[in-house]
């Protein structure tokens, strides 16, 4: 039998033990069709020592992705200075007594909020602190153009909680125990404003989770949630093929929900479109010169391995252009694939996983079909965290682990980083290139698995204990659930897992409780 080989240029080799060379340009298919049963077994033994080297190498040096709009902050001291009466109690809890001490509480809040600013990973547009001393100062305030309000609740009417709260516009409200003169409303928060003297919550615009005592870090989660919650609401999501979701619920119910209760904007492209582009782009020898360029300065990364075609990789790049290009059209940050493990690959002549990953990786959302039911979570999760989301297939839970897998996750996980990768086949076609990320052990990652109702979010805390090789999607990690495992078994609904890496549980759920519409089932607790 006749057989031809390709080879890469040699990479070159670094003293840190980094790739002497690049890989066979050969499929594994093709490989192991191309020689003998002994040639054969050998090549299986190179490649596998080829992707554990790969997955030895440290990860790479990225750029941070791009911040989303800020959080326009409104601060508010809310406070009243109670005169003295003769016979009878006038005087209320709260350490405000005089204008002096309202003003060194001015200068103390001002220190507070640079240092909270400084340590925010994420853009606070913060406004000059208001005061609120008077029923008509609380609605002057309340009609403030903001994102979000910090209420510092020293003392004063209720009405004046109750205003700004009715602004519809979040409110965190901090109040003092220890950490400087004690507030009024640090006592009665839970039963006048909340409860509303009764037993049970009645005020319809706070919940329990909006009141903060004393620590900055617990409004700072609070503030990532809202400015995550922020820049998810309103995304234009570009759906290459129309919108097809994984499931018949899924189809009928999630793009009412995301239009109704996230504001989505969702524009199809078809695939004729994007034929047309393609034959377009590939007709272009500027543009043609310029994907091979980039695929080439991808394979030069230290810590990626390409176990395929080379030709897959131009081809990604050439496929990443187009689809940018429709994307800026249409002012989209978000694009879906429908039909991408069979319709979409002879279009592409590689299935879209690599292309997906890459637009991950480069700050946008883009995820296998065009499905909303875990769109959502996945957007909201990439604005809270700063971090790519990896929507992956869940398997069966069992002695507290969890696998998760899919053929296009991102390799930037932690936000900034490439991850050491092996470029594949995708699994189900044995065709194109995907990617095959190496997670690290001990990786801490928030799970979210959204039912196809886009009614239930169900949630919790993992860490990666193995990056696995089965015969599945080429992406795969084996977690460790911290939490009622049993339980999630019995009550998990949906199939698709969003993870990200790093824990952001508690501001997932507080941003989830502000939509109104989402039951969010936590295995884990907050930490």
């Amino acid at each position: 039998m006749k057989t031809t080989s390709k080879t890469l240029p040699p990479r070159k080799t670094t003293c840190r033990g980094r790739l002497a060379s690049q890989v066979n340009n050969l499929s594994r298919r093709q490989f192991l069709g191309c020689v003998g049963g002994a040639a054969a077994l050998s090549g299986v033994a190179g490649l596998a020592a080829t992707r554990a080297r790969a997955a030895s190498l440290a990860t790479v040096p990225g750029k941070p992705l791009a911040a989303g709009a800020p959080l326009r902050l409104q601060p508010v001291l809310v406070f009243s200075l109670d005169q003295p009466r003769e016979r009878t109690s006038w005087r209320a809890y709260g350490g405000l007594r005089t204008r002096e001490d309202v003003a060194q509480e001015i200068r103390r809040i001002g220190e507070e909020l640079k240092s909270l600013v400084a340590k925010a990973e994420f853009p606070l547009d913060l406004l000059p602190l208001a005061t609120v001393n008077s029923a008509v100062e609380a609605q002057t305030a309340a009609g403030t153009n903001c994102g979000a309000f910090l209420v510092f609740g020293a003392s004063g009417a209720q009405e004046w909680l109750e205003t700004l709260a009715a602004s519809k516009k979040p409110n965190v409200l901090f109040v003092r125990h220890k950490s400087g003169p004690v507030y009024l409303w640090y006592e009665i928060a839970h039963w006048r404003l909340l409860r509303k003297s009764e037993d049970t919550k009645t005020e319809p615009n706070l919940d329990f989770d909006d009141v903060v005592v004393d620590e900055y870090d617990d409004v700072l989660w609070r503030l990532r949630a809202l400015y995550g919650l922020q820049n998810a609401r309103g995304t234009t999501m570009l759906a290459l093929g129309g919108l097809a979701a994984y499931s018949r619920p899924g189809q009928e119910l999630g793009p009412k929900h995301a239009r109704d209760i996230w504001g989505y904007d969702l524009k199809s492209v078809g695939y004729d479109e994007l034929k047309e582009r393609l034959q377009k782009a590939r007709a272009d020898v500027g543009v043609v010169k310029e994907a091979q360029r980039q695929a080439g300065e991808l394979l030069a990364q230290p810590n990626l391995t390409l176990d395929t075609d080379r030709k897959f990789v131009v081809n990604t790049c050439l496929t990443l252009k187009v689809i940018k290009d429709l994307m800026a059209e249409r002012g989209a940050t978000n694009v879906g694939v429908a039909d991408c493990m069979g319709g979409l690959i002879p279009i592409l002549d590689t299935p879209p996983c690599l292309v997906l990953s890459a637009l991950n990786d480069e700050g946008f959302t883009a995820f296998c079909h065009t499905d909303l039911t875990h769109t959502l979570p996945g957007v909201l999760m990439r604005w809270i965290s700063g971090k790519p989301s990896f929507v992956c297939n869940s398997h069966f839970p069992h002695h507290g682990l969890l696998t998760l897998a899919h053929c296009s996750a991102p390799r930037k996980m932690n936000g900034r980083d490439f991850e050491p990768t092996t470029l594949l086949t995708h699994y189900e076609s044995d065709y194109g290139v995907a990617t095959k990320v190496h997670y690290p052990k001990g990786q801490v990652i928030t799970c979210i698995v959204p039912n196809l109702r886009c009614t239930k979010w169900f949630a919790f805390r993992g860490k990666i204990v193995d990056s696995p090789s089965f015969d599945m999607c080429r992406s795969q990690m084996d977690i460790e659930i911290d939490g009622d495992w049993r339980a999630l078994t019995k009550e998990m609904e949906g199939f698709h897992t969003i993870v990200t890496y790093g824990d952001y549980l508690r501001e997932a759920g507080y941003a989830v409780k502000k939509t109104g519409a989402i039951e969010w089932k936590n295995y884990s607790g907050a930490v």
